[in-house]
């Protein structure tokens, strides 16, 4: 048979209110609209279900049969319609994010710290991984969006929405003082000891990349798995270290390393978010983009 869903509701209501007109205000519907879905739920089933009495109706066996599989639908919607309005007003969810080192510390921890003030139920995932191995969790699903430097090759099926700007430099230690106030050739630098990031992170195919430009070639000595360790490196005078600024400032104030001056300063680049169009977004991980975007500096 062909029966309307909504008689199942009020069919429901009825029986948990015991009452015509219980389940009518419950439903914030006449009397006579519920009387007329009852009678014709009865009528389609070929049965009785309830009992009419004095003061409301009690079920019949057969409306205590066909309710104990009612309720346990019913009250599985409406405890689905919680959770959904619950995860559509941020009370519950999940976010899920793909972030270098760098990014993180520099850009997106204060976001998150503020994020998490304002929706403590959210549950924040970050998946900590160089710009390449991040767009590869963005395009396997596994993340909602990454926030990446740049430069990133164009590419269809991503937004790309830049956030803050990032500069790279070379820095040294004491050991290296001599090289602290004067402008320095990039040809120099195939003498002198390199410390770099190992492996094709978007930070050193960035600058090798506009060292070639320049006609320069280096050999890094060491090549690190975090800025952070070049910093450590490049404090014992083991080298001069490549690195984005933000990572050598207080170094750099305090005087335990110095930033090696050119005429011509790298190009700066961008922290971006980045984004798969293919895929949805949770509600949650909406909401922090939307926060991102608001307060990008770029």
């Amino acid at each position: 048979m062909n029966t309307n869903l909504e008689h199942y509701k009020i069919f429901y209501h009825v029986a948990t209110e015991q009452s015509i007109t219980g389940a009518a205000r419950k439903l914030n519907i006449s009397q006579p609209a519920v009387s007329q879905a009852v009678k014709q739920l009865e009528e389609g089933l070929g049965i009785e279900l309830f009992t009419r009495k004095a003061k409301g109706v009690s079920l019949t066996g057969a409306g205590n049969l066909l309710y104990s599989y009612v309720s346990n639908g019913y009250e599985t919607i409406m405890a689905g319609e919680r959770q959904l309005a619950k995860m559509m007003n941020l009370e519950t969810g999940e976010v899920r994010i793909g972030a270098s080192d760098m990014t993180l510390q520099f850009y997106l921890l204060p976001f998150l710290e503020r994020f998490h003030v304002l929706y403590p139920e959210i549950k924040v995932t970050v998946t900590n991984a160089p710009t390449p191995r991040t767009i590869e969790h963005l395009t396997q699903g596994r993340i909602d969006f990454g926030v990446v430097t740049g430069p990133l090759d164009a590419d269809s099926h991503f937004d790309i929405i830049p956030v803050r700007k990032v500069q790279d430099i070379f820095v040294a230690g004491t050991k290296f003082r001599h090289l602290k106030d004067r402008m320095i050739d990039y040809k120099e630098l195939e003498q002198l000891p390199i410390i770099s990031l190992e492996g094709k992170t978007s930070t050193r195919t960035y600058v090798e990349a506009f060292l070639e430009r320049k006609r320069v070639a280096v050999k890094p000595e060491f090549e690190l798995a975090t800025s952070d360790m070049i910093i450590q490196f490049a404090m014992r005078n083991l080298g001069v270290g490549c690195v984005v600024e933000d990572f050598a400032g207080k170094q750099i104030s305090d005087g335990s390393l110095i930033k090696l001056k050119f005429e011509e300063e790298i190009p700066p680049r961008n922290m971006c978010l980045i984004i798969d169009k293919r895929s949805s977004m949770s509600v949650a991980a909406t909401k922090l983009r939307e926060i991102l975007e608001t307060d990008s500096k770029v």
